[in-house]
């Protein structure tokens, strides 16, 4: 509360500010003006029965005294515009229940509520049109930025680990806590979001997916074969193809029809693991030829239709990194730092990002290695001469890392570019000599 007191003391003014009740909701954003003014006026008093002597100059002027009149002026402002635009909706996704959080833009929590899946859905379509929902990117959260889309919503999703310092407590994890911190890193300035993915993205991708699954369950069926054939005295020898000739020759092997029948019937279920896998190689080849992005990304030695059309699938726009050095630290093959006082260490590479994409390129390394020991010096490329080089004077491993930094890097400016490959694009580098 301010007042205000006039010279002569005829003139009171009180200003009082008040805000509505909170349960209110409709009227938070409003401040309450009350206003009093109280003024003073002068009245005769014809009846006064004070009677003083008076000059005669004062003789004509009647008795006094004052007399208040209140003035209650109320008023309504408005404090600020609160509007979806400037709310940001944190959402712990989850597979039933998903926990959400409202902030405005100077950080405060506004509501907090949970939501069934169905709740969920109805929520998304009553949203206005350009309301920000953050999500962590999680296996469903391109489902959820595609739905948020399709109502004109602006999803933000972040990687996880771009949310954990926003935490309030490291110890205390729960829903609440989640949702809020999600919606506190998406409105950092500097926050970096994922794109979201099509549905078109995500089925390519599925392929692959299913296609690492039939990889391991093969690997640990023959691993498993290999053991119990062991425990009788059959070890093959360490190749997929001398199991499959020791599983071939095993009648010839004494052992209990019990164990034999066990063998086979372990024998058709690897049959139909690699029928699975071999259709998943014939669809990824398809999705790759049809797609020439992916017939653009093969000219490069060591990518062939598998990891060209994981790279495609997976990146969508590459516009969307600043550069290739970006994009090859968004794979995890650049080097951790740490520095203090100027001085900085490079460590092991940050193995962050997608793990199936780094495989692949790392593989295809080997390839490239193998394709540059052999061919002939006098027609070796720019490329070519760096692998064998770069071999002569590191080990295997940083070897093929490297390689693999570097095709992410041409990856980038062919995707980003809409280039083709070519060999002896360094030469137009303006820092390379020139004759």
């Amino acid at each position: 509360m301010d007042s205000a007191v006039s010279d002569r003391g005829h003139s009171l003014r009180f200003r009082h500010h008040c805000r509505p009740d909170h349960h209110q909701q409709n009227d938070r954003s409003k401040r309450h003006l009350i206003t009093v003014v109280v003024k003073s006026k002068i009245h005769s008093d014809p009846y006064s029965s004070t009677s003083k002597k008076t000059s005669p100059s004062q003789a004509a002027e009647p008795h006094r005294h004052l007399s208040a009149m209140i003035e209650v002026r109320y008023s309504i402002k408005r404090e600020r515009e609160v509007t979806m635009e400037s709310i940001t909706v944190g959402v712990d996704l989850a597979k039933q229940v998903f926990a959400l959080c409202d902030m405005d833009k100077s950080g405060r929590v506004l509501a907090r509520r949970e939501l069934k899946r169905d709740g969920f859905h109805t929520w998304i379509a009553s949203q206005p049109a350009g309301t920000v929902v953050a999500m962590e990117a999680c296996s469903s959260a391109h489902y959820w930025g595609r739905q948020c889309e399709a109502y004109g919503l602006v999803p933000r999703l972040m990687a996880a680990q771009f949310v954990k310092p926003f935490r309030k407590n490291a110890l205390v994890k729960n829903d609440r806590q989640d949702a809020e911190a999600i919606a506190t890193a998406a409105r950092q300035g500097n926050m970096r979001f994922v794109s979201v993915k099509s549905e078109a993205q995500q089925v390519r991708l599925c392929w692959h997916r299913v296609r690492e699954g039939y990889k391991k369950d093969a690997l640990a069926l023959r691993n498993r074969v290999r053991g119990l054939l062991a425990e009788f005295g059959v070890v093959p020898a360490p190749s997929v193809a001398a199991l499959k000739r020791a599983l071939a020759d095993l009648d010839s092997e004494k052992l209990p029809a019990s164990l034999m029948r066990l063998i086979r019937l372990q024998q058709e279920h690897l049959a139909a693991i690699e029928a699975g896998m071999a259709e998943c190689d014939a669809q990824i080849d398809a999705q790759a030829k049809a797609d020439e992005r992916c017939a653009r990304l093969r000219e490069l030695t060591g990518i062939g239709p598998v990891t060209a059309d994981a790279v495609v699938a997976s990146v969508g726009n590459a516009a969307e990194f600043k550069n290739g050095r970006q994009f090859a630290a968004w794979m995890g093959l650049t080097p951790t730092q740490f520095g203090s006082g100027g001085k900085v260490s490079l460590g092991h590479i940050s193995c962050r990002g997608d793990r199936y994409l780094r495989t692949l390129l790392i593989q295809g390394a080997r390839s490239s290695v193998q394709r540059a020991k052999v061919t002939p010096a006098e027609k070796a490329t720019a490329e070519q001469l760096w692998i064998v080089q770069l071999a002569s004077r590191m080990c295997y491993g940083k070897v093929l890392v490297a390689i693999a930094n570097k095709h992410a890097r041409q990856v980038w400016a062919m995707l980003a570019r809409g280039e083709v490959y070519d060999p002896e694009a360094w030469l137009k580098h303006p820092m390379v000599p020139r004759a």
